[in-house]
Formats: structure tokens, sequence, C-alpha cells
């Protein structure tokens, strides 16, 4: 008889790339990992994965296995789902979330879950990189901002609102830019060599800023802007208690962004478990 905690440790095993990441994501030692995926083979009588100096990889056998292991392991979830008390979650619940925006807005939203959900294990991971949900172990990831192509299944929890905005000071050393020609002569606040989306009327126009300072985190460009260096294009989350002091300002205000959006995403080859639901419910009554 297949042990299904054998079935689940070996998807972690193939997912992650190895025994080692797969036994963090699990929580358990390596030699647990190890036993799980000898039990499993031995009972399959086929090796299931080859083990290599950088991890695991999978064996021909092991590649037609995962897929079908992976639905089985999805299948149990569901029907135990099915069969607990309403309102009872167990398990663990992998989040991805933003840096900058998880922090101070999503993170009471996880607290506020766990506390209800008792028996439930809450793993929340903050940083503004883009995680691969599948290859990091993630059950889902709350995005912030505009959602590139992609194959992720996508909930849209609610709106985001941003504007351009400088520091007093700035604009009394270098004056107001009022229009996409008057940026050049400015120093912009980037996370990167990103172009900006400006809706001018009823057509969306786009702007190359250049900029001496960089940063990969929302919270550094607003350090930035209230100390002078420049123009940052920053979401209202980050920026509303400055413009409320006076510490900084809107510019170029004929320009809006286009509305960006708070986002629930998953992996489209998975049932979405009632533990995601949840989360999404609870997200959305916070925010709307």
């Amino acid at each position: 008889m297949l042990d299904l905690e054998d079935l689940q440790t070996f998807v972690e095993v193939a997912d992650a790339g190895g025994v080692s990441p797969a036994a963090r994501r699990l929580g358990v030692s390596k030699s647990i990992v190890s036993r799980r995926l000898f039990r499993l083979e031995a009972e399959l009588g086929v090796q299931l994965l080859a083990r290599t100096t950088r991890g695991a990889a999978l064996t021909e056998a092991g590649v037609t296995f995962r897929d079908h292991a992976a639905r089985v392991c999805a299948e149990i979830d569901v029907a135990r789902e099915t069969i607990r008390p309403a309102g009872e979650l167990r398990g663990r619940l992998r989040i991805a979330a933003p840096l900058s925006f998880g922090t101070t807005h999503l993170a009471p939203v996880f607290a506020e879950l766990a506390k209800r959900h008792p028996l439930l294990s809450v793993h929340a991971s903050y940083s503004d990189r883009f995680v691969d949900l599948v290859g990091e172990g993630f059950d889902c990831a709350v995005r912030v901002g505009y959602l590139p192509d992609s194959n992720l299944i996508a909930r849209r929890i609610g709106p985001i609102y941003g504007r351009l905005v400088a520091s007093p000071d700035y604009i009394k050393e270098h004056g107001a830019p009022e229009t996409l020609d008057d940026l050049p002569m400015h120093q912009a606040l980037l996370q990167g060599t990103e172009a900006w989306q400006l809706i001018d009327g009823d057509k969306t126009v786009t702007a190359h800023p250049q900029g001496r300072f960089k940063a990969d985190n929302g919270v550094a460009l607003v350090a930035a802007s209230v100390a002078g260096l420049g123009i940052a294009a920053l979401p209202d989350f980050l920026t509303e208690d400055h413009l409320a002091s006076g510490a900084l300002v809107p510019v170029m205000t004929r320009y809006q962004f286009p509305e960006a959006g708070i986002y629930v995403v998953r992996p489209s080859g998975q049932h979405p478990g009632r533990k995601i639901r949840v989360l999404t419910e609870l997200m959305i009554q916070h925010f709307c």
C-alpha cells in the first residue's frame, strides 16, 4: 500500500529539486525525507529520483509518477476539507507576500487568519522579488501592482492607486515638472529600468525616466523622495502619511496612473484549496 505521506514527500522533493530544500519546506529532517523516498521506491519497484551532487533529478518514471502523485495528494486534500467541520482548517499555508505592502497591510490579515484557525500553520514570507510559487513551494502569493501574463490563476481583491511625488525641497531647488517633456531634466527614483505608464486624458502615454538612485523596495524610494533626491512613482499606501504631513507633494497632476490591484495568485494546476479560499475571503473583507 502506498503511504500518502510518502507521496506528498516525493512531490515536495520533485518540485524543490532536492532532499534538503524539501526537508526545509516540510519541517522535517533530511533523513526522514530520504527514508520516505526509499520506502516509496521500494513499494513501486522503480527508481523515481536520480541523486546528484546538485540535488535530485526525476527519472523518466519519476516524471510520469510525479503528476499522478500530485493529483492524488490534491484530491485527498479536497476530500479532507469536504468532510471536516465548517470553519476548521488544518495543515500548513505558505504565502509569499510583498515586503513594502505586506508587513504593514497584509501581516494583520495573516495574523487574523491564524487566530481564527488555531490548527492551521501560517507561514508568510515577505520579499519584493518575484518568487516562483511552484519551484519554491508556496501555496499562493499576494501580489500588488500590474500582473504580467503568466500561467498563474489570480483573484483580484481590490484596487491600488499611485501618483508621482517629490519633496518640497526638491521642487524648490529643481522646479516642478509639468509635462513628460520636462522629465529628462529631472532625477527619477526607480526600482530598475522601468517605464512609467501614465494616463493623459483619454490616452495612455509612456515615459522613460532616468535617475542615479535605484532601490528594489518601495519604502527605500519613499525615503529617497523625502530626502529630496528626485521624483518617484509610488503607490498611495506608501505616501499617504507623507502627503498629509507635507513631506511629499504630488507633481505632474495632469497625469494619472492606470489602476493597479491587489491579487491572490496560485499555480494553475492545483485545486483552489479551502485554505486559499478562506484567506481570499478574509482579504476581501479587510480591503473592500
